[in-house]
């Protein structure tokens, strides 16, 4: 069965905790990509940050995100796969906490990124349908 460890996107860029959001806006701009992961000074994965945090989190409510850290966004315990997981497992937890990116962990180091399209391009098309139904709902 395939891993997580076999189609992720590896060395993911981290933002840190006490980066700001407009630091945070700019390196997700530079990299092209809609969320970060969030590291604390322990080098320990705290959360992701998405660009619809920034929006609707931040600038919608008023917030000045040169004042706002990135750990302020940073909520309870981030989701996360295991670098050894299969794909089941993959979908169920994509499924079950409808999320569209999972942070890969080995350990406790962040080694990856796992997200919908790399599970589309590995699986056949039924599950593929079947998760981005429950992320949408």
């Amino acid at each position: 069965m395939t891993t997580a460890r076999e189609i992720m996107t590896p060395d993911a860029t981290c933002v840190g905790e006490k980066e700001s959001l407009a630091d945070a806006a700019r390196k997700m701009a530079e990299l092209g990509v809609g969320s970060l992961p969030i590291c604390g000074e322990d080098n320990r994965l705290k959360g992701m940050l998405t660009d619809r945090d920034i929006v609707v989190k931040a600038l919608a409510q008023g917030r000045d995100p040169s004042s706002c850290t990135v750990g302020e966004f940073a909520q309870g315990k981030p989701v996360t796969i295991g670098a050894d997981d299969d794909t089941t497992e993959i979908l169920r937890t994509m499924s079950e906490h409808k999320v569209r990116r999972l942070p890969v962990i080995d350990g406790h180091q962040l080694v990856g990124i796992v997200a919908v399209a790399d599970v589309a391009r590995a699986l056949p098309d039924r599950p593929v349908g079947d998760l981005i139904d429950a992320i949408s709902e």
